[in-house]
């Protein structure tokens, strides 16, 4: 029985011996007889260091220079929990940096209450200044990390363009996500041999690679205008209680966005607390159905088709017209109408029988010409496309519902572009908001400059056009609240019934005005769009005056000179 028991045992060891030798053996194997490279890297691997060296993000700044956003230095705060509660020293610690950071000392707690846990952040985005001040209190088991964070100091304006950067630092929306691989530089890398005792051989670097810093964005916003912009929306948030409010400020002859803003906003540097309605730019990513300001194409369309004059009368059936069974009411009703007068008096039905005339095939391809359906191609994420149905699956009053703004929804931007391109002689620009990247040797890297995206209008067709729209802003017409001392305007007003299931509200409209100044120069195209407000709704009573107070203040600072030649920028220089 021994021997049998000593023989199993001698088996048992001679056979992991054997194991262990041919492990040893085919480690060999693979030192000695794989490729030679794959050896040394092996080899070399244990005897190197690889460091990567941050470099600072590119700012974003206005047409003038003004910082929207930049990289700082800030500290992270640092616990050892086990080296904490080993001392028996929790709670305190907990008050002393709550009672400076102004947070919660119960949290900090919570976070210093776990065992065997040696690394807990307790303060995020710190200043040096406050960094300093806990560093000096010696408390044992805290210290700082030195950490590059994102900020904007204007806080929350023209955030909807500026964007931000989420905790991981990539751009999630506006200037920030469009120009990240612009703005994020290039970290610096390098590879060194390391001596027995794991220090650096400075003169043994494998690889060097320098850091190149993020690229300044120059915008074309005027931070002057955008301050303008922002503040009349502010008073009209306060005055008409909306549920939103938006606005946007066009070089007619560029297509530079000079301001672009919309409420609710929010705060950049506090993005984790806003919600999905505060971060959508209106301008760009919201669609809605227009109402009268659309008819301008409709208008556009009968006369460049030749179908109609000027002085052609259109009988309106003193308000109330049937159209294949369906009725169609005007807001104020009146009989006959010269074409002349129909955006003046935004007559719902001699627009619609204009667009009958017109046919819906040519009057959807009027309106795609002018971009509606389309992206404008602003040069930021989150634009919408709208909503324009085929011709084809038009049912047969969708060309007349159509005319008056209703059926078919569009962006700001795409409404804005229609009367950009009237008041420009009937030729598209395409809008944009960078001006120029920078980087940081001051190498031009990207210049944005206008382009022309096609003609939809003849000259002609385009100016008298525009003569019509300087009519709504008349003392008698529906825009006269938009009129700029000084200035001739044009413009169209807009007041859109919100669609809801089974037909469109009474009681939820879309107010809204869109406008060029000065109207036998045409320079500056604004509009200005409100969702919801209340009590008072139509877009001569809610937007036009606020229109009205963004051009002569924007008008002002930049100091249009009107005696330039049509069709040439005439801005003076503004700080």
């Amino acid at each position: 029985m021994t021997n049998r028991a000593n023989t199993s045992r001698l088996i048992t060891v001679a056979f992991l011996l054997l194991a262990l030798f041919c492990g040893l053996g085919c480690r060999l194997a693979y030192l000695h007889l794989s490729p030679q490279e794959l050896g040394r890297d092996i080899l070399v691997r244990r005897g190197r260091v690889e460091r990567t060296i941050a470099v600072s993000r590119g700012r974003i700044r206005g047409a003038k220079g003004g910082v929207l956003a930049l990289d700082v230095n800030l500290k992270d705060i640092i616990a050892d929990p086990h080296l904490i509660m080993s001392n028996a020293c929790v709670a305190e610690v907990a008050t002393n940096i709550a009672s400076i950071l102004g947070t919660d000392a119960a949290e900090i707690a919570r976070k210093l209450n776990r065992p065997g846990r040696r690394w807990a952040k307790i303060g995020r985005f710190v200043d040096l200044d406050t960094a300093t001040q806990i560093g000096d209190m010696n408390m044992p088991g805290v210290w700082s990390e030195e950490i590059r964070a994102r900020r904007y100091p204007q806080g929350a304006f023209m955030c909807h363009v500026v964007g931000f950067l989420n905790h991981k630092g990539v751009g999630c929306s506006g200037v920030e996500q469009l120009m990240y691989r612009f703005l994020r530089g290039r970290p610096g890398a390098f590879e060194a041999r390391l001596d027995g005792k794991q220090r650096e051989l400075y003169d043994r670097r494998i690889q060097d690679i320098s850091p190149r810093e993020g690229a300044d964005v120059y915008l074309t916003l005027n931070q002057h205008v955008q301050h303008i912009l922002e503040k009349a929306l502010d008073g009209l948030v306060a005055t008409h209680k909306p549920r939103a409010a938006w606005a946007i400020v066009q070089s007619i002859p560029t297509g530079e966005i000079l301001g672009m803003a919309s409420r609710p906003a929010y705060d950049l540097n506090k993005f984790g607390q806003s919600t999905k309605e505060q971060r959508l730019n209106r301008a760009i990513g919201h669609i809605y159905e227009p109402g009268s300001t659309l008819k301008i194409v409709t208008v556009a369309a009968a006369l460049a088709e030749g179908l109609v004059s000027l002085n052609t009368s259109v009988d309106c059936h003193d308000g109330v017209w049937s159209h294949q069974g369906h009725l169609l009411h005007c807001h104020r009703p009146h009989g006959k109408i010269i074409v002349g007068d129909i955006l003046k008096r935004s007559c719902n039905i001699g627009v619609a029988k204009l667009a009958v005339m017109v046919g819906d095939e040519k009057l959807e391809k009027y309106l795609r010409a002018f971009g509606v359906g389309s992206l404008t191609g602003i040069d930021l994420p989150g634009e919408e496309k709208g909503i324009l149905h085929p011709a084809r699956n038009w049912s047969g009053i969708s060309s007349s519902r159509i005319a008056i703004g209703q059926g078919v929804a569009v962006t700001s931007m795409q409404m804005l572009g229609i009367m950009c391109a009237v008041a420009n002689d009937g030729v598209m620009i395409r809008p944009y908001v960078v001006k120029r990247v920078v980087g940081s040797g001051g190498t031009l890297l990207y210049e944005g400059r206008p382009q022309t995206l096609g003609r939809v209008l003849d000259k002609s067709i385009a100016r008298t056009v525009l003569r019509l729209l300087t009519s709504v802003t008349n003392d008698d017409g529906t825009g006269r609240r938009a009129q700029v001392e000084g200035y001739l305007v044009a413009g169209k007003t807009g007041t859109a019934q919100k669609p809801e299931a089974g037909g469109y509200s009474k009681t939820k409209y879309v107010a809204s005005f869109v406008g060029a100044l000065p109207a036998d120069n045409p320079q500056l195209a604004i509009i200005v769009v409100v969702d919801e407000p209340q009590p008072i709704h139509t877009g001569g009573r809610v937007a036009a005056p606020v229109f009205a107070t963004i051009a002569r203040e924007s008008l002002r600072c930049l100091g249009v000179n009107t005696m330039a030649k049509r069709g040439t920028p005439i801005f003076a220089s503004a700080p």
